[in-house]
């Protein structure tokens, strides 16, 4: 059997006029899910005339894409706010999102609202006696080696591995003993659970 992979596309037509009056910054970065690869380098040929790009680049579910110094705004052209509070979050830089030939920018109660969600996360984790520690078997998410060294480094803690292809947060729910989940997949998972990331907890 051979399975052929298709790229899904969004097809709509891009108003130059529109485009060039959008109030952005001068140094902008533009950052795309692949479904909107075309739109947006026809947007970044239109926004050229007026800004400097200083990058452009695809963000995947699991990806922490970097900018470089001078950026002082990220264009997002995608669906939905999932990357956008992220990439706000993790850059601490205006994100604005292309919608409908208009923007939106990301507010800073949304991104204060993650912060305080992770914030909580990190309290349930020192205060809990047990973790669950998830590790994915996906390539390019699995990260079994980081996982077993932190159950090593871990103290006053028990702490047990969870592994699997596809992580359900909803499954946490059937083990009550686990107090805190440590995440060593996809980073993005701390957006919609209470998970903490590894990574998190290496810079406390």
């Amino acid at each position: 059997m051979k399975i052929v992979f298709i790229p899904a596309k969004i097809n709509s037509e891009i108003d130059a006029k529109k485009m060039q009056n959008l109030k952005l910054p001068v140094n902008i970065a533009i950052a795309y899910s692949i479904q909107y690869k075309d739109i947006t380098f026809k947007i970044k040929e239109i926004l050229s005339k007026n800004h400097k790009i200083t990058s452009i680049t695809q963000v995947l579910g699991c990806s922490k894409p970097k900018f470089i110094r001078g950026t002082e705004a990220i264009l997002l052209v995608s669906s939905g706010k999932f990357h956008a509070i992220s990439l706000s979050a993790e850059t601490n830089l205006p994100v604005y999102v292309l919608e409908a030939g208009g923007i939106k920018k990301i507010s800073k109660e949304e991104v204060d609202s993650f912060a305080v969600r992770k914030k909580a996360s990190y309290l349930k984790f020192l205060n809990a006696e047990k973790i669950g520690i998830l590790v994915s078997t996906k390539s390019g998410q699995e990260n079994l080696k980081k996982a077993i060294s932190f159950k090593n480094n871990l103290k006053n803690k028990k702490s047990y591995l969870f592994m699997g292809n596809n992580i359900n947060v909803k499954e946490f729910e059937n083990f009550p003993d686990i107090k805190a989940w440590v995440n060593s997949a996809c980073p993005r998972m701390d957006f919609d659970s209470s998970a903490i990331n590894i990574s998190d907890l290496e810079k406390n």
